[in-house]
């Protein structure tokens, strides 16, 4: 029996109907996918900018470290010489001030981000638990940055209490970083499990290394900021004089601890080259190789020309450069799907 023209127009209409019903379908699942993609998007790059300007931040302290300028505000804090803004200021204090309130901006921009965090991210997911460590990390860093003008460890003071301090604050400021570093790295809706006890500890051993090398570094600044040397050879004199401070003798244990550490940092990236095919860890591994290579010339540049104020600014970003380098490379070996090898069962 053959279907009559009515039964033909119905099943049309209703395959028509279904058809276009599907394609709604996936036209608005595409666009709600787009959307989350776009809000991920938004934020990762948000955390990246903060870490950038944080980053900027931690630049500013050190020029006014190395300008001799941390106590153009006097031992006042967080007023400067006793008043908000400071009336016909020195260049000193405008130095000073002008890092005040860069820093005070990233305690803002910081806070975003954990909000932002917060709203995004569900619970319990690392990006909200980053976020949360870069506010405390950064909160202590403005409190740390309060105490070198309250206990005056700023301009000609060379105690060994101001060496400590500088150590401390430093190792808050890389932790800092490093906090916005993965913040932004695992800016991702998913939230995979790592496996941290199968990272080779030879990629473990180059974080601890980066912070030695950064605290003597910036010890042997202080060094060369505080007793600056007419000449290379006058340097290594003072640097080995029986009448010399205690800050000009560090200054040797720098070139040593740091070619050390570009060696170990070397071993780990061109072995992580040698144990894995993964694109991702590929490309870490010859940042961190490259990084490296870069900051150890810096270094010898910054010997040569006996440490002018721009060259440590450049020293000092590109020591960051890679100290963040390094944890984001140490956290992605975590990734269950990397191919590496244990060291240990080599």
């Amino acid at each position: 029996m053959r279907p009559s023209c009515r039964t033909v127009n119905v099943a049309v209409r209703a395959h028509v109907r279904d058809t276009v019903g599907l394609v709604a379908s996936v036209v608005q699942s595409a666009s709600a996918s787009n959307v989350s993609s776009d809000r991920y998007s938004r934020f990762r790059s948000f955390a990246w900018f903060a870490l950038i300007y944080n980053v900027f931040v931690v630049l500013v302290g050190a020029y006014v470290r190395a300008s001799g300028s941390g106590a153009g505000c006097g031992s006042h804090w967080p007023l400067c010489n006793g008043q908000v803004i400071p009336h016909a200021p020195q260049i000193q204090t405008v130095i000073e001030f002008t890092h005040r309130i860069t820093s005070g901006l990233s305690l803002l921009i910081v806070a975003v981000l954990c909000m932002w965090a917060f709203r995004l991210f569900p619970a319990r997911h690392r990006v909200r638990k980053l976020s949360v460590a870069a506010a405390a990390f950064l909160l202590a860093e403005a409190l740390l940055g309060a105490g070198l003008v309250l206990f005056e460890f700023v301009a000609h003071n060379e105690s060994i209490g101001r060496a400590f301090y500088l150590a401390a604050h430093l190792a808050n400021t890389l932790l800092l970083l490093a906090a916005l570093s993965l913040t932004a790295w695992w800016a991702r809706p998913e939230d995979v499990r790592l496996r941290w006890r199968e990272v080779p500890w030879l990629f473990y051993s180059a974080l601890p290394v980066a912070v030695l090398v950064s605290i003597t570094g910036a010890i042997a600044a202080l060094g060369d900021t505080l007793h600056p040397a007419a000449s290379l050879a006058t340097g290594f004199r003072q640097d080995f004089s029986a009448t010399a401070t205690f800050l000009v003798r560090l200054r040797i244990v720098h070139p040593f601890v740091a070619g050390f550490g570009s060696l170990l940092f070397a071993v780990v990236a061109v072995y992580a080259l040698g144990v894995t095919s993964r694109p991702v860890m590929r490309r870490l591994s010859i940042l961190v190789l490259a990084a490296t290579s870069v900051q150890l010339c810096a270094g010898v540049v910054n010997l040569s020309l006996l440490a002018p104020i721009w060259m440590q600014i450049l020293h000092l970003l590109l020591a960051d450069a890679v100290w963040i380098s390094l944890v984001i490379f140490v956290a992605e070996s975590a990734r269950p799907s990397i191919a590496v090898r244990n060291v240990n069962a080599t």
